[in-house]
């Protein structure tokens, strides 16, 4: 899987954003959603081999990092479709401009949290 097809999900876009402030344990991942723990380890497993994730034992929990390595190529490969506001909207083109959005979307709230501000586009 290509690490676009696993950002797909929105529980592992989410993953993905929690992962972006440092390591994280599976349980403590787990403990983050209202899903089941098997469900959680299926969503790590694609991000896993999407090569989003990465993961470690230590002592029996696994810990997990966020590899930034393919969201840079997957960067690289949108910059070809900037300004996405000049591409016809039908089509693969409007999946690049939500996935664009959503990325976006994650940057500013991440950095809304980080100044302790609250995140005007959230609720909407």
């Amino acid at each position: 899987m290509i690490p676009a097809d696993a950002l797909a999900d929105p529980v592992r876009r989410a993953i993905v954003e929690r992962l972006a402030d440092g390591e994280v344990g599976a349980g403590e991942i787990a403990a983050a959603f209202p899903i089941s723990r098997p469900a959680i380890s299926r969503h790590l497993r694609v991000l896993r081999e999407a090569g989003l994730v990465t993961s470690r034992v230590a002592g029996q929990q696994r810990i997990y990092a966020l590899d930034r390595r393919p969201l840079a190529e997957l960067d690289a490969w949108l910059e070809r479709f900037r300004p996405l506001n000049d591409v016809p909207k039908p089509g693969p083109a409007s999946r690049l401009d939500a996935l664009d959005t959503e990325i976006r979307r994650g940057r500013r709230a991440r950095r809304a949290a980080e100044q302790g501000e609250p995140d005007e586009h959230a609720a909407g």
